[in-house]
């Protein structure tokens, strides 16, 4: 009597279904078509059905990622301010600088959020009682002298600026041309590195550390400065990214 063979099934290789991203092309196509659209009910109709859902997303995952809503209430309030901002800023993106819609929301909808937190902290600082019966006897004395712990939210803006700023003072380092910029260049980035180390901050005393660092006289690095200050206004005019600093006077 013969033995059949068993026969092993065929292994087919399982495809995962890949999910589409909730801001990607389709979203960026979206924003780009509803700035060309004439027509206000079209464009209320891609807004509706092709971007909002994103910027709702968007926004939802920020605000569970850093923290900034304590309720289900407070959730929605936020999460609906926000979208309502992001609706108000859709004109305001170039796509013809090449920069991704995704981008250039994610950093609006990040500070705007930073933003309306740090206002509700000062307001909730603004309304604390000393005879509140919660408070420690530390926190009590801290508002007794005036002093503010730095909340959650400036700290993490202060570590995000600092990391652009270090790119930015690279990118201007690489655009420097002569051995004067380069070492100007190099003097404010070493400066900036250690500036938790400095007795006084002041312009005068900046220009003097400078001068030390970089090894160059006034008039050298006065027009150093010049050029340098030339580049990082090129730099953030034309990079969605330094979006923040575009009206600031770092340099």
């Amino acid at each position: 009597m013969k033995l059949k063979k068993k026969t092993c099934p065929s292994k087919t290789k399982k495809t995962k279904n890949k999910k589409k991203p909730y801001f990607g092309k389709e979203a960026h196509a979206a924003i780009v078509e509803y700035q060309t659209c004439g027509c206000k009910d079209n464009k209320n109709k891609i807004y509706e059905a092709r971007i909002k859902p994103s910027f709702e997303k968007l926004v939802e995952n920020l605000i569970f990622i850093h923290g900034f809503s304590s309720s289900k209430e407070d959730f929605h309030i936020i999460k609906s301010d926000c979208v309502s901002f992001l609706f108000e800023t859709l004109e305001k993106f170039d796509a013809s600088k090449g920069s991704k819609a995704f981008s250039y929301f994610n950093i609006c909808a990040k500070h705007y959020l930073i933003i309306q937190s740090k206002k509700k902290t000062k307001n909730k600082i603004r309304n604390v009682s000393i005879y509140d019966e919660n408070l420690s006897n530390l926190e009590k004395k801290k508002i007794e002298t005036y002093s503010v712990i730095p909340s959650q939210e400036d700290v993490m803006v202060r570590e995000e600026d600092k990391i652009i700023l270090h790119e930015i003072l690279y990118l201007v380092n690489n655009k420097c041309s002569n051995k004067n910029e380069k070492l100007c260049a190099k003097a404010i980035i070493t400066v900036f590195k250690k500036i938790n180390d400095l007795e006084f901050l002041n312009k005068r005393a900046i220009f003097v550390y400078l001068r030390e660092v970089s090894g160059l006289n006034a008039k050298q690095l006065s027009i150093a400065m010049s050029n340098i200050r030339k580049y990082y206004r090129e730099i953030i005019k034309n990079n969605d990214k330094f979006l923040i600093f575009k009206d600031s006077e770092f340099l």
